[in-house]
């Protein structure tokens, strides 16, 4: 009889493990976080996970806390043989992970032990890494610090974000999960202990961490535009206004940090050293253009300084 799994996740990124568990196991049961209200006019938002999970006809549980009494209590009503995880937003406590035969494992999106934590694909863009990953692994107490069940690479195209790495990741966490699952589950898998030497961490970001520093290379604030798409994007001070840099690349310029100058394919923000080409940018309360088209409308743009 195939293995009951409880699946837990909450973003998009865990959507396609989810999908790819119920085509091959009976998943009891999906635990995902609450619906809350999000943006401007605070409209309740739910999670992609409990939108899969209503399309697929799972039973569904949003607990505020693991340890609420209820959530417990339903946990265990379910009787998983495993417990599946993909970037899910709470810490498994003990009672938890105790709680299946066969364990929790985690679809995590790196290539561990480099980028333990809740952003490692923004983490390896911002770190200039050639490659990542995903990574199978069994949960235990630590962040991240369980033994490695798999591993499959991926390169870090120029051209990536966040965003788009996301996607890629979240594909291809989804395909060696449902890989690696049948012989872990049969015991003939041996999980391989991370180094503890080679461990590098990947904190959520914050607001503030979009905001570039023109003082800094130019090829690292390209690279943290890229890691800041979608959220929380990256930005600078014009005028005294937010001014959103949406697309950038690099470019040759010399002059002072966050000077605004004319360069052959458009606007150029001077760095230390290096120069910041604006390819899409979105002034405040104004929609997103190419940036050439956004200097030419702007007097003043092309010379101002950027903060």
């Amino acid at each position: 009889m195939p293995a009951s799994i409880v699946f837990m996740g909450t973003p998009a990124f865990a959507v396609p493990s989810l999908r790819a568990l119920a085509q091959h196991y009976p998943v009891a049961g999906v635990v995902t976080q609450p619906d809350r209200p999000a943006g401007r006019g605070q409209q309740v938002i739910v999670s992609p996970v409990k939108q899969a999970a209503l399309q697929l006809g799972l039973p569904l549980l949003q607990p505020r806390k693991l340890s609420e009494p209820e959530a417990t209590a339903q946990l265990s009503a379910w009787k998983p043989d495993l417990i599946v995880v993909a970037a899910f937003g709470q810490i498994l406590r003990p009672a938890v992970l105790d709680l299946p035969p066969q364990g929790c494992v985690n679809v995590h999106g790196s290539l561990l032990p480099r980028h333990r934590g809740a952003a490692p694909m923004v983490a390896a863009i911002l770190a200039g890494d050639s490659e990542t990953g995903v990574t199978i692994m069994q949960i235990a107490l630590g962040v991240d610090t369980g033994s490695m069940l798999a591993k499959r690479a991926t390169p870090i195209t120029p051209d990536d974000t966040a965003a788009t790495l996301a996607g890629r990741l979240a594909v291809m966490g989804a395909d060696l999960l449902v890989e690696t699952l049948p012989s872990y589950l049969a015991g003939t898998l041996v999980p391989q202990p991370q180094d503890e030497a080679l461990a590098t961490y990947a904190p959520q970001l914050t607001k503030e961490d979009g905001h570039l520093n023109f003082a800094r290379p130019a090829a690292e604030l390209e690279r943290r535009v890229r890691a800041c798409t979608p959220w929380p994007g990256a930005f600078a001070l014009w005028q005294g206004q937010p001014f959103k840099i949406l697309r950038a690349a690099l470019a040759e310029a010399e002059g002072a940090p966050g000077l605004v100058v004319e360069g052959k394919e458009g606007p150029v923000v001077c760095c230390q050293p290096g120069g910041l080409r604006l390819v899409e940018v979105q002034a405040a309360g104004r929609r997103p253009v190419p940036a050439p088209a956004f200097a030419r409308g702007a007097r003043g743009f092309i010379g101002s300084k950027l903060e």
